[in-house]
């Protein structure tokens, strides 16, 4: 039996909870968690935000723990090996993305808390595959929610072929932004931070930025017109998205990893006319994972975190909720 925490219902509270995982798949790995990151996706998934939460709901997908099992078939890990898994638990492995190497982009990829019980628990299974083993280098407590927030504001720099030579921005400074400052500037980038508090500017220029605009102020807002090669919004809220489309320099790219729901009101004769793009991405196939976590044990990088322990796992999602977690949680065993 798995020990673990769930709610029974959308919005309800953890409860401890214990469930039969059944017999170790032969491709399938079991791994005792020691820390697990909290990340707002949790809150949607026990809100039931996107529809698609099934009940009782083990959150958690930020997991970093060290492998007890594996099945007769896994020979890419070993037990023994501390490891760190996603937001995906296992890939169809045969369709075209996966067999190009972008099994993030997999149709039937599955989630790690979609169909499955998650991280909030003493172990956790998933496809061998989905599991990336860490550098020893790296700190353990806080690479949780670089298996979330970090490769998915990592990944962008792969998959765009960002340059070192580059001049980018980030909007919000957030769970999301203070890793993606944190890269860019160890990717050699000039980096400014878009924040609407005076609060965190400071700490911007602290985590890699090398200048700040205040995104409350239209005017300096427009007076970086044609500054940027990229823009990386994190937000999940409706901004002025032609005010920012208006700082790229010809060829620039307005990108998002962050969720907003909104439609985006975009000019079209500024990105035809400037050959600008806009676009999105989700987290990393496991290899960009490795990468990642190899170029953040080299710079030093981490996320700024809060730690709980696992029976505070509601007062940490409160913590979380609220919107004063400065600027991701972590729950240790």
């Amino acid at each position: 039996m798995i020990k673990a925490y769930a709610a029974s219902e959308a919005g309800g509270e953890l409860k401890p909870f214990e469930y039969d995982p059944g017999p170790l798949g032969r491709h399938e790995v079991e791994i005792d968690v020691e820390h697990c990151g909290i990340c707002h996706s949790d809150l949607s998934m026990l809100n039931n935000e996107w529809g698609m939460s099934q009940y009782p709901l083990v959150p958690g997908h930020e997991v970093i723990g060290t492998i007890s099992k594996t099945g007769d078939e896994v020979s890419s890990v070993s037990v023994g090996d501390r490891v760190g898994l996603g937001w995906h638990s296992g890939y169809c492995l045969t369709c075209p993305s996966c067999l190009s190497g972008d099994h993030n982009l997999c149709a039937s990829a599955q989630g790690t808390m979609v169909g499955r019980h998650g991280g909030f628990a003493e172990q956790v299974r998933a496809h061998s595959t989905s599991v990336v083993v860490l550098p020893d280098a790296l700190d353990i407590q806080s690479a949780g929610p670089l298996f979330c927030g970090g490769i998915t504001v990592f990944n962008p720099l792969v998959q765009f072929d960002v340059k070192p030579t580059a001049s980018a921005a980030v909007i919000g400074i957030g769970g999301l932004g203070h890793m993606a400052l944190q890269f860019l500037r160890a990717w050699g980038c000039e980096v400014t931070a878009f924040t609407s508090t005076d609060a965190k500017k400071e700490e911007a220029l602290r985590m890699g930025a090398h200048h700040t605009i205040n995104s409350r102020d239209s005017g300096a807002i427009a007076a970086a017109a044609g500054r940027f090669d990229l823009v990386l919004s994190t937000v999940n809220v409706k901004l002025d998205w032609n005010a920012y489309l208006a700082t790229l320099r010809p060829r620039g790219r307005l990108h998002f990893v962050g969720a907003t729901l909104d439609p985006l009101d975009l000019s079209v004769f500024p990105l035809i006319g400037g050959q600008r793009s806009v676009s999105g991405s989700p987290v990393g196939s496991p290899a960009v994972i490795a990468q990642m976590l190899e170029f953040a044990a080299r710079h030093d990088i981490k996320p700024v975190i809060e730690v709980y322990p696992f029976d505070q796992v509601n007062e940490a999602m409160e913590r979380l909720r609220s919107g004063q977690a400065r600027y991701r949680i972590v729950l240790s065993n």
